[in-house]
């Protein structure tokens, strides 16, 4: 006779309930932290487990109890994804043998680019997914990954990243959807859904306020006020957590003196009372060890464990610290009430019954799908899905004189940095950058080709390098120029080295004091121009750089971001002309005064002002891309007049007609301005966008049905209202390319709205 908590026929409550009431305190705390790595004999896969082996502490020993997580099995080392599979199965059969219940382990892994797996396929990066402006697509991207995790066993990936971008010198810019909370919301949104539509758990991070720390730095602290983080960061979360996502992870930061991990209004009055969200806050890495060695708010990990607990993280990561002797220490002492262990169980059991983990009969993945149990972690279909994402996410950002396309037959030196480096592709948590960097000598696992190498394809090639990314000598910038002199046309790709801690110029812990292209890219670019041969610029780069000097001088100036794997046959299709470029910028390219960055979410008084010599204008705005041809814009126009009251929708239409001898694409973008509101607003602010694909001469009717919800702001007293007003619809192709303007003026009473506001538009596009 099974237990109440395997019976598979009663809810989950219940079962939950059972398994609970029957638990010691350890069994209990055991469920609440994880290991790092599987098998402590390959490589450096799993030094927290080495340590305790080599102590005489057997793994069996270690999870006796039990065990909440396994750590990145396949993230931490360069290990055969057979190999891999077959140790953490054997690994899942000894936590299941060791612990008197018999539960597995959760598995998580980071999935910010894709599976972090060595051989596994490498997507572009969440810049490249908002360049898209498709959340469909990027919900297929999504699915994509998640199947590729579940089939492996892994149930929880750490993605995805809804940081909105304050300050584009912070080198996370490259792992963030860009600097628009709406945007960033819709298209992680997207991701989510696909995730969690293969059974994976999507965990949002960084809950809340990261990327708006002092001066850029990683890790900083966060000078946020209330109104910024409920209107700016805050719609992100709410939006992904609407999708469906299970998890959460803290912020590092700490707002106002209160780190996240200790925050209860943030991760218990906030995130569960006030948005209803009932999965589970895993700590990010270290952060509550961090509370006391770092954030100084706790004298030892008894007292840190009892603060991350009390403010609601359920989980600690990547291994035990806190979470284990010294929370059990806290409950023996009376620091911790036991209640708070079994709030956090409860979340943390109720999970691992949604994904099967308590149900009888559950074992692990024990082989791949192919043939001997072979296991393909990059299969056609998921390099054409990231060859799709990285074609729509090129953004075509000027095109001076038409000289994109490339001629047929063009000579073309292609020169610089990233020119003819497959690392050139990859942002700090791909695999290779993130994992691979520690192994020198290893083999990538996967076809990445260069720039130099796609082009030469289809065109005549002569290549320098010109100077690495940062470095060089005089020499080498000098054959460059030579090359580019014999060139009919000469590509120049520039940008970043993906890093951690210092070891890149772009990626976790690589923030920057001003925002000119690093090392001597700058100098390479001034001796190419000056050659005189035509040069057209390709940015493969994790944020947008200063690019005043040149821009006017350039042929023609495009950006890749970090496209992935497939991320140079993207960028030479679209250099050639077989695909048009359609990304549109998801941060703004920043203009003179590079150390003074600015978000286009500014307020009048963040605007040009002859008051201050700084000029905040951008010199590409976000939502900025240009391609081959464009559509005609249609005025648009309000169905039911000027009049929106302040509890309903109005419906906007905008008419466009394709190219008469090419297909199109358009995103068709809505910006709302507030004429006058009981605080200061930003100038404009994103509402709704859609992307429309459209034949040749091909006619469509975009239609937004836009809630008064979607008007809607913190006030003076810090809740959110819709407040009657003059307000104005801005739609255009950018930020910075306003086509009409639509008057309207919301009637009726002030209205309070909450969390169960409208977050979204609905969107029709009908064609013909």
């Amino acid at each position: 006779m099974t237990d109440p908590w395997q019976d598979t026929s009663l809810p989950t409550d219940a079962r939950v309930a059972d398994l609970v009431g029957r638990m010691t305190l350890a069994e209990k705390v055991a469920q609440l932290s994880g290991i790092w790595g599987v098998d402590p004999d390959v490589g450096d896969m799993a030094p927290m487990l080495r340590e305790a082996l080599a102590a005489g502490q057997r793994f069996e020993d270690l999870v006796r109890d039990g065990l909440g997580q396994l750590t990145r099995p396949f993230g931490t080392d360069p290990v055969e994804p057979a190999d891999g599979l077959r140790s953490l199965a054997e690994r899942q059969r000894q936590v299941v043998a060791a612990n008197r219940f018999g539960i597995p382990a959760q598995v998580h892994e980071e999935c910010l680019t894709g599976l972090a797996a060595w051989q596994a396929t490498v997507f572009p990066n969440p810049l490249c997914w908002a360049a898209t402006f498709d959340p469909d697509l990027v919900e297929r991207m999504g699915a994509r990954i998640g199947t590729t995790m579940r089939g492996l066993g892994v149930h929880q990936g750490l993605a995805p990243v809804l940081d909105v971008v304050r300050d584009l010198r912070w080198g996370r810019v490259e792992e963030t959807m860009g600097e628009d909370p709406y945007l960033v919301g819709a298209i992680g949104s997207a991701y989510v859904r696909g995730l969690e539509s293969t059974g994976v758990v999507a965990t949002l991070k960084h809950f809340a306020g990261y990327s708006a720390s002092r001066a850029a730095r990683n890790l900083a602290p966060v000078p946020l006020g209330p109104r910024e983080l409920a209107d700016v960061i805050l719609p992100p979360f709410e939006m992904a957590l609407r999708a469906g996502a299970r998890s959460v992870m803290n912020s590092y930061t700490d707002t106002d003196g209160v780190p996240a991990a200790a925050d209860r209004a943030l991760l218990t009055t906030l995130l569960r009372d006030t948005y209803g969200f009932t999965g589970t806050v895993v700590a990010d890495y270290f952060s509550i060890a961090f509370l006391e060695s770092l954030h100084h708010v706790a004298e030892d990990l008894d007292e840190a464990a009892r603060l991350a607990l009390e403010a609601g993280i359920d989980v600690e990561l990547p291994s035990t610290n806190a979470y284990g002797e010294p929370l059990l220490a806290a409950v023996g002492a009376g620091l911790v009430d036991e209640k708070l262990v079994d709030r956090a169980l409860v979340r943390v059991l109720q999970q691992k019954c949604e994904l099967g983990l308590l149900d009888p009969g559950w074992a692990p993945v024990e082989a791949g799908d192919g043939p001997d149990g072979a296991v393909d972690l990059d299969p056609p279909e998921a390099r054409a899905m990231a060859l799709e994402v990285a074609r729509r996410s090129v953004v075509l950002l000027a095109n001076e004189g038409d000289a994109l396309p490339l001629a047929p037959g063009a000579r073309l030196a292609v020169v610089g940095p990233r020119a003819d480096t497959p690392e050139a592709m990859l942002g700090c948590y791909s695999f290779p950058m993130h994992v691979l960097v520690h192994h020198p000598g290893t083999e990538p696992g996967l076809e990445i080709r260069t720039v130099r190498e796609a082009l030469a394809e289809t065109f005549e090639v002569t290549s320098a390098l010109g100077c690495p990314v940062l470095g060089g000598s005089d020499a080498d910038i000098a054959e460059a120029a030579a090359v580019a002199t014999d060139a009919d046309v000469c590509v120049v790709v520039l940008g970043d080295r993906a890093g951690l801690f210092g070891n890149g110029t772009s990626g976790e812990g690589c923030d920057v004091a001003d925002l000119t292209l690093p090392g001597r890219q700058e100098e390479l670019l001034e001796a190419l121009l000056a050659t005189g041969t035509p040069v057209v610029a390709v940015l493969l780069v994790g944020r947008p750089y200063d690019l005043t000097r040149q821009v006017d001088r350039l042929a023609a100036l495009v950006c890749g971001f970090f496209p992935g794997e497939e991320g140079a046959t993207a960028v030479a299709d679209v250099l050639a002309g077989r695909v048009a470029p359609t990304g549109r910028l998801p941060v703004s390219f920043p203009g003179p005064g590079s150390t003074q960055p600015s978000t286009y979410l500014a307020s009048a008084l963040g605007q040009r002002s002859e008051v201050s010599v700084v000029d905040p204008t951008p010199l590409f705005p976000f939502g900025h891309g240009q391609s081959w041809a464009a559509a005609t814009w249609d005025d648009a126009t309000v169905v039911g007049g000027p009049e929106w009251a302040t509890d309903g929708a109005c419906e906007l239409v905008v008419g466009l007609t394709g190219d008469p001898e090419q297909a199109t694409s358009e995103v068709v973008q809505v910006y709302l301005h507030d004429r006058a509101a009981s605080v200061v607003r930003p100038v404009q602010q994103l509402v709704a966008a859609a992307r429309v694909d459209l034949a040749a001469g091909e006619r469509a009717e975009v239609r937004f049905a836009l809630h008064a919800d979607l008007t809607s702001f913190t006030g003076r007293d810090l809740v959110r209202l819709v407040e009657p007003g003059a307000v104005e619809l801005r739609v255009g192709a950018s930020s910075g390319d306003v086509r009409s303007v639509v008057e309207l003026r919301l009637t009726g009473s002030v209205r309070e709205v909450g969390p169960d506001r409208v977050l979204e538009p609905t969107v029709t596009v009908v064609r013909g």
